[in-house]
């Protein structure tokens, strides 16, 4: 046989190859959202939901003021924004998750990407944060970010610093990954790691959103002080329910 042919068909092998691992990759995060918030834990609805606690129950962390115009107005806005683009691009909400939707997100237009993104991101952001502060993670929860971080401290000083380091627009994020590890990371605008077109990518446990609106009349530009104290506005009994269902 020739070198020709040897070429050949070893690049069919490798290319097979490639085209094998590219669609096991494209089914990892549909899956993740197909198995998504099993154990009565229920995925994030395409309708905007009332938030879990009034405005001012936050005001150790996040203001008053901040909290109405970021629900009523920005994360309103995704909402209507996405049931606009569901209809304009024929997506049937009765029968498509959103998380599904988003782990597909490649196939649909801008305006889905960044309002679908946006509406997800912000109703987990609301379940993720309560008024009850002082809370900490517990069982698995707590045995898994001391395996995967070292400590809790040094968990909370690797997701502080992804959401301090965020260029520009963005969220922070603790997922977890295809191999069932706790990973922190971050991603821009209104991005989230069930989107095919994240570089991070599993199922969202905690996101934390460093937009500026999310924090400016209180902190101005000062970030981190914003991170520093909304760490004890934590939910971390959803977040344990979230990872629960995940693992």
């Amino acid at each position: 046989m020739s070198s020709k042919n040897n070429s050949r068909r070893e690049f069919i092998k490798t290319t097979g190859k490639a085209g094998i691992a590219l669609g096991l990759a494209s089914t990892v995060i549909p899956s993740f959202a197909n198995q998504l918030f099993k154990n009565n834990v229920a995925g994030i609805p395409y309708t905007q939901q009332p938030l879990p606690y009034g405005y001012k129950d936050l005001e150790v962390a996040i203001d008053a003021l901040t909290m109405e115009i970021h629900y009523t107005k920005h994360a309103a806005g995704y909402a209507k924004n996405l049931a606009d683009a569901c209809t304009s691009e024929n997506v049937d909400t009765k029968s498509v998750s959103l998380e599904s939707l988003l782990a597909k997100i490649s196939k649909y237009s801008a305006k889905m990407r960044n309002n679908g993104g946006g509406h997800y991101n912000h109703e987990l952001f609301w379940q993720s944060m309560t008024g009850s502060s002082g809370m900490k993670p517990a069982n698995k929860l707590a045995d898994a970010i001391t395996k995967d971080f070292g400590s809790f401290d040094a968990f909370k000083t690797q997701f502080t610093d992804a959401g301090k380091n965020r260029f520009g627009s963005g969220w922070a994020w603790l997922i977890v990954n295809a191999d069932k590890k706790l990973v922190i990371g971050s991603t821009p605008n209104q991005d989230n790691p069930l989107m095919d077109i994240s570089e991070l990518k599993g199922i969202p446990l905690l996101g934390l959103d460093v937009w500026e609106h999310a924090y400016y009349l209180r902190y101005q530009n000062k970030r981190p002080d914003y991170i520093n104290a909304w760490w004890n506005v934590v939910n971390w009994d959803v977040v344990q329910k979230r990872f629960d269902a995940a693992v």
